[in-house]
């Protein structure tokens, strides 16, 4: 199943987790999870939304809906509503692009299961993984499927639909509740010869039990949230959150015409000229109108080599529509209109290093547009369909010919200029320019920045790049060499920004002047800006009043919504005063943004006549977050906003629904338990921990705040174990080694505990919670020297702070003695 949303983990600022406390001492439980309101999504992770204003698009099947049309609506009302008239009426005049859409992949998205649907082997094929064996068979004309089901025992079950057609083929389950549920197992449907025509499992070396949300009958296998939304058209999810059930509905089973060009009544009422069609023409009945290519002409200069467009792209229409799906991102907005920003409707992820490497080329499943934004093919004005024809999804020429629309192919197809011999692997401009990442096992996928490969970010950084992606054998620094001998130098290309949010992840010295560079540099993607704009939040006072107040009127709505976040953070006291305005943008997903940091703020705080744009967008970030009440990460969304607002009963609520939802989500334990410390029940709060652990046993987040629980309840020696637990499980996080060693020094036992710190600072060589605790412990184990590097790094990461002053100066002056 392609996730667009995956749960995203709520991540308190980097360099803000470690300096809160709680009562005992020990760095307080973090919120766990920050739902990108994208997230997340999943998220990674994910969060959806609201209903406002007029109502555009009907709820009811297209049959119905068609009805209505011509028994109940006037012409009047037939222009305020558009319906949606399905892709056989487009086609009665679109025969062409009705042709070109027919077989691909967007028209076969989707399909009720049937002979000439399904793709895969049903002929009682037996498939054993991981000490399970599942079997394919037809029964009475059925496809069914014999495994285990949500009880772990295994059952027979018909496949109602097939999800997809190339490189695998998914198969979707009725369930109880009006669910549909996406089988773990897939069909490979590539040529034999490529190592096609089977069955596997889309997590193999896994072992996913009946127990895990990952499990074909669990959450993170829903059709419903997962993905309908961009596999059909008009997608409406019709969740109960009483009865917890779905009446998912759409208007066609695929991707189909009025997908992307919105519901047509009003077109075909202007084309048959019927009812009011006279007040269609200025748009010919048309919500948004896919033009921006229309009359344009891409120039090659003889002298560069390269294409200029005959007039500036004047809009975005076309590469947001297919952003809606071609990106990763979270659903804020059900009633989608056709030719509004995408961030109206959806939360698109930043560069997150869950996502993104550090320049910017994919990790994760993040599909095109947040790559295709950050290339220098978009700010020259290049659309999706400049390469892509758009209905049948094929690229404009085949190979190297789809570049040298642009492109001169004299120039560039020569070993002048990629050094491989004609016709290789290595002369395809793709496979240097757009490397490949595999997803689902079998799905290759290019990354569409368009970049120039840089081995020299490899040696550096570590982030992949395009040689050696093919010269596996070699190393970067061979790569780094051989780039350098045949261009006299090395190649930067467009994106320059690795190095600044590379330097923010580690928390490096340089971090925070790098950041704010970034920030302010305009020729650099919006996307990598806005990232650098978020992870700017722990540093206080980092941008200058006129940098603050350019970003709260940047061009971006990302960038905007990065200021709505981090703005607050930075500087609490007077940045109310600049995000208060971004409370009535123009763009939701930013408005809802500056809610979310600002619920807090009393009225009386907010810059006058802004109270009631707080109100009301606190009441659209709350129903953006009862669009997806179907998951647990809007309910953990939704009890955050309430402590925020003191209101410790509706949040108990929240937090409560989320588990009941799945008992495995580690965030909103961990926030339940932290809401019943805050209000004096602890035995609550270890009981809540506990619970969660069994339903989640690996679960490093829940060990750790079990054991700060311990340590409340005066239970150290009970703490030292789940603290130990949590640094096992989670190595690499530098707060759970960092308490862990706190623990151990604490238990009388500091030679562990400088080990710990030593394997703590080994990963995270900047972590300003260890290199202090490392240099005092040191300090007190009689070695001065290794204590005296390590102040002497903390002092060059917070030169203004006294604190590392003083430590330095003692130990400076005990080795003097």
């Amino acid at each position: 199943m392609t996730k667009k949303h995956k749960r995203n983990k709520k991540r308190t600022s980097a360099g803000t987790v470690e300096r809160l406390r709680d009562r005992s001492g020990y760095p307080a439980a973090p919120d766990q999870s920050r739902s990108s309101l994208v997230a997340a999504t999943i998220i990674l992770l994910g969060v959806v939304v609201i209903i406002v204003g007029i109502v555009f698009f009907w709820r009811r099947p297209v049959q119905s809906r068609r009805a209505d049309l011509a028994e109940q609506l006037s012409a009047q009302l037939i222009t305020q509503l558009p319906g949606f008239v399905g892709s056989e009426t487009c086609g009665e005049c679109h025969k062409q692009e009705l042709h070109l859409w027919t077989g691909s992949h967007h028209q076969l998205a989707m399909q009720p299961a049937t002979d000439a649907a399904v793709l895969g082997n049903f002929d009682g094929t037996r498939f054993p993984n991981q000490g399970l064996t599942s079997t394919f068979f037809r029964s009475g004309g059925r496809f069914m499927v014999r495994t285990d089901g949500p009880d772990g025992l295994l059952h027979d079950y018909q496949v109602q639909y097939t999800f997809g057609v190339s490189p695998l083929q998914q198969y979707l389950i009725r369930m109880p509740g009006g669910r549909l549920q996406s089988l773990g197992i897939a069909w490979d449907s590539r040529p034999r010869v490529l190592g096609g025509q089977r069955w596997f499992s889309l997590y193999p070396n896994t072992r996913i039990t009946y127990r895990d949300p990952l499990h074909w009958t669990g959450i993170d296998q829903n059709w419903n949230y997962m993905c309908a939304d961009c596999h059909s058209t008009n997608v409406r999810k019709n969740y109960d959150s009483r009865t917890r059930t779905y009446a998912t509905s759409y208007a066609e089973i695929d991707v189909a015409c009025e997908a992307c060009h919105g519901p047509g009544s009003n077109h075909v009422a202007w084309a048959k000229r019927q009812g009011n069609w006279k007040g269609f023409a200025a748009n010919q009945g048309l919500l948004i109108a896919l033009n921006e290519r229309r009359n344009v002409v891409w120039t090659i200069s003889a002298a560069t080599g390269n294409a200029h467009r005959s007039e500036p792209r004047a809009s975005e229409l076309e590469i947001q529509m297919c952003a809606r799906c071609h990106s990763r991102r979270a659903q804020i907005h059900e009633d989608y209109v056709h030719g509004q920003p995408v961030g109206d409707d959806y939360r698109v992820s930043l560069l997150d290093d869950d996502l993104y490497y550090p320049d910017g080329q994919i990790k994760g499943e993040d599909y095109e547009y947040g790559s295709f934004t950050q290339s220098k093919m978009f700010h020259q004005g290049v659309t999706c369909s400049d390469c892509h024809e758009p209905h049948s999804l094929k690229l404009r020429a085949e190979g190297n010919r789809v570049c040298f629309q642009c492109h001169a192919a004299q120039k560039y197809d020569s070993p002048r200029h990629h050094f491989h011999e004609a016709r290789s692997p290595g002369a395809i401009c793709a496979n240097c320019h757009m490397p490949s990442r595999t997803y689902m096992v079998v799905d290759p996928r290019r990354d569409h920045s368009i970049r120039i490969p840089r081995p020299d970010l490899s040696v550096s950084l570590g982030t992949p790049n395009a040689c050696n992606g093919c010269h596996a054998d070699k190393s970067p620094q061979w790569a780094l060499a051989t780039v350098r001998k045949w261009y006299g130098h090395t190649p930067r290309g467009f994106q320059e920004f690795a190095e600044s949010l590379n330097a923010a992840s580690l928390g490096a010295p340089r971090a925070a002047r790098m950041l704010a560079d970034l920030i302010a540099d305009q020729t650099q993607p919006a996307i990598a800006r806005a990232t650098a704009l978020e992870r700017a939040a722990p540093y206080a006072g980092l941008l200058t009043d006129a940098a603050s107040r350019d970003v709260i009127i940047d061009p971006s709505p990302l960038v905007r919504r990065a200021a709505a976040r981090s703005l607050p953070e930075m500087d609490p006291r007077t940045a109310v005063n600049l995000t208060a305005p971004l409370l009535s943008d123009q763009v939701r997903t930013v408005r809802i943004e500056a809610a979310e940091s600002l619920a807090a703020t009393p009225a009386n705080a907010l810059p006058a006549g802004t109270a009631g744009d707080l109100a009301r967008e606190v009441d659209e970030y709350i129903a953006a977050q009862n669009v997806d009440a179907d998951r647990s990460e809007a309910h953990l969304n939704l009890g955050l906003l309430f402590v925020k607002e003191q209101r410790p009963g509706k949040a108990e609520e929240q937090l409560q629904t989320a588990l009941a939802l799945d008992p495995s989500f580690a965030p909103a334990a961990v926030n339940l338990s932290d809401l019943y410390r805050a209000l004096g029940r602890e035995t609550d709060a270890e009981r809540v921990l506990r619970d969660s652990i069994v339903s989640n046993p690996g679960e490093a987040s829940l060990e750790y705040a079990l054991g700060l629980s311990m340590v409340r309840q005066g239970r150290k020696p009970d703490a030292l174990s789940h603290f130990a637990a949590a640094a096992k499980l989670a190595p690499a996080d530098t707060r759970f080694g960092y308490v862990y060693a706190l623990a151990l020094s604490d238990a009388g036992r500091p030679n562990q505990a400088i080990n710990e710190l030593d394997r703590v600072l080994k990963l995270h060589p900047y972590d300003l919670n260890s290199l202090e605790a490392a240099a005092d412990l040191y300090d007190k184990a009689g070695r001065p020297e290794k204590a005296l590097s390590y102040a002497r790094r903390l002092v060059e990461i917070t030169p203004d702070d006294v604190h590392a002053k003083d430590l330095l100066q003692r130990i400076s002056d005990q080795l003097r003695r």
